[in-house]
């Protein structure tokens, strides 16, 4: 998510009455003599732009005499209309070369007929029996290619790389999938559960989705229906970006497939991303309004974990909560302790629809646990707080989606970031699985994994005849000889 930049464009601007800030009785008095536009404007936020705030915007006001006030209102209205549209000397649109024959080039699928012939279904692409060398897979599953492929394999969560980074402030996310195929942590079993989820669910790598790298508007319309064609078959697409703008096509191709509003999402995040105003109508920092906008997903079904740093201010909070969004704060998690948070969100994604999509931005958690992504927050969660609550939501929702966006591996010096990343995705992976055993209950434990059972196990095994045998030449290699039959002549 990008940080956001300081807004230029008045909420009268948008079709808002902007509420008037009285001026001081000094202030008054100096600019009564000046035009009634221009004392109106001292009163507006835009005047504030370039002092920093109304305090500061009184400060440099206060040794100027009217006319030096009048060339300052001028100064500064003069620049602001510099920021907006200008139709005889800015592009309304970035023209494409629609003459070129390579206009598709980057998203033609490869002609089957040139591949060997084989029946539809996933396939692996090791040629040894454990994956741990050769061609690199999400959690080492196999591959599929196509939709035939996932219907054939009843396949019910299918993994999907989208390396798009355009819309971004630091760059690097479209090496996510990559290092995340290439890092532990995806299908291994579940300590907290004692839950495999690799040998419980049909997990598939389905490759990754084909990127425009000079345009993020053009690439999110093929997410969109990629993701979709991954929904139409039954299974659950989860998403590896990539940055943040891709929130907007995989809701909205969900919707396609299930229908706008049929579903929650919940959106870990340290940033809010309902940025609007901004000359792209897509970047990492606004799928959230555009989806609302849209109408793919209503407000209500909009719940925002993790905010902290320096966006939202006021005007995104009241908007938050104008739309009937919830949200928690990392304010919040100190105002009222993790635990108290995390019920209420748990709650709080059942409340209006049974299904729920998943954005995780990995920025949610503190740096400390991912230093690879290109806004870092301090003060996040931490590993042991995330894991839990994801695992928690894929095991009592019916997820029909999951993404997991802006790790930027080449940030970060060390495997912790990837590694992490994936530990995420292998929390609602083993969430998911729970479901599928029926095991929904709030904050389930392995009774083998928590509780040692002593003296009472050991006592019991020790009677049984069940402990490990002691053996002095274990760790020499060699075998205690057998013993000789008494008739046998000993030798000499």
């Amino acid at each position: 998510m990008v940080l956001a930049p300081v807004s230029i464009v008045s909420l009268a601007q948008e079709g808002e009455k902007e509420k008037l800030i009285q001026l001081p009785d000094w202030l008054a008095e100096r600019v009564a003599s000046l035009p009634e536009e221009k004392r109106m404007f001292l009163q507006k936020e835009d005047a504030e732009i370039f002092a920093g705030s109304r305090e500061k915007l009184i400060v440099v006001l206060e040794k100027k005499s009217t006319e030096e006030i009048e060339a300052y209102i001028d100064a500064v209205q003069s620049t602001l209309s510099q920021y907006a549209y200008n139709k005889d000397s800015d592009l309304s649109a970035i023209p494409l070369n629609t003459d070129s024959s390579w206009f598709n080039w980057w998203k033609v699928a490869r002609p089957r007929d040139v591949e060997p012939k084989r029946e539809p279904g996933p396939f692996h692409v090791s040629r040894y029996a454990e994956p741990t060398s050769g061609i690199a897979t999400f959690g080492g599953f196999p591959i599929a290619l196509y939709p035939e492929d996932l219907i054939a394999g009843k396949v019910e969560v299918a993994i999907v790389g989208a390396p798009l980074d355009m819309g971004s402030y630091h760059r690097g996310q479209k090496f996510g999938p990559m290092a995340m195929r290439n890092e532990q942590g995806i299908g291994e079993i579940d300590m907290t559960t004692m839950i495999n989820p690799s040998k419980e669910l049909m997990v598939v790598d389905y490759g990754d989705i084909a990127v425009d790298n000079w345009s993020t508007e053009v690439t999110v319309h093929h997410v969109r229906e990629r993701v979709a064609e991954i929904a139409k078959t039954g299974a659950i697409p989860f998403i590896i970006g990539g940055d943040h703008s891709l929130e907007y096509p995989d809701v909205a191709g969900l919707a396609d497939v299930h229908g706008k509003g049929s579903f929650s999402v919940i959106h870990f995040d340290s940033h809010y991303d309902a940025g609007k105003g901004a000359a792209h109508f897509i970047t990492h920092g606004q799928p959230v309004y555009r989806l609302i906008k849209e109408g793919h997903i209503p407000g209500k079904n909009f719940i925002q974990v993790g905010l902290r740093g320096g966006w939202p201010g006021k005007e995104g909070f009241e908007w938050m909560r104008t739309n009937g969004m919830r949200y928690h704060t990392m304010a919040e998690v100190e105002k009222r302790g993790w635990d108290a948070v995390m019920t209420d969100a748990l709650r709080e994604a059942r409340e209006n629809t049974e299904k729920l999509f998943i954005s995780f931005d990995v920025d949610v958690l503190d740096p400390a646990f991912i230093p690879g992504t290109g806004t870092p927050v301090p003060g996040g969660l931490t590993m042991r707080e995330a894991m839990p609550i994801v695992r928690n939501l894929c095991a009592q929702n019916d997820i029909i989606g999951f993404e997991l966006v802006e790790l930027a591996p080449n940030l970060d010096p060390t495997y912790r970031s990837a590694m992490n990343a994936n530990y995420i995705v292998n929390a609602c992976l083993t969430g998911i699985a729970m479901h599928k055993k029926g095991i929904v209950e709030e904050n389930y434990f392995s009774e083998l994994t928590t509780e040692h059972q002593q003296p009472e196990a050991g006592m019991k095994a020790v009677a049984a005849e069940k402990t490990e045998k002691t053996d002095p030449l274990y760790g020499t290699g060699k075998k205690p000889e057998e013993k000789k039959n008494n008739n046998e002549p000993n030798e000499r």
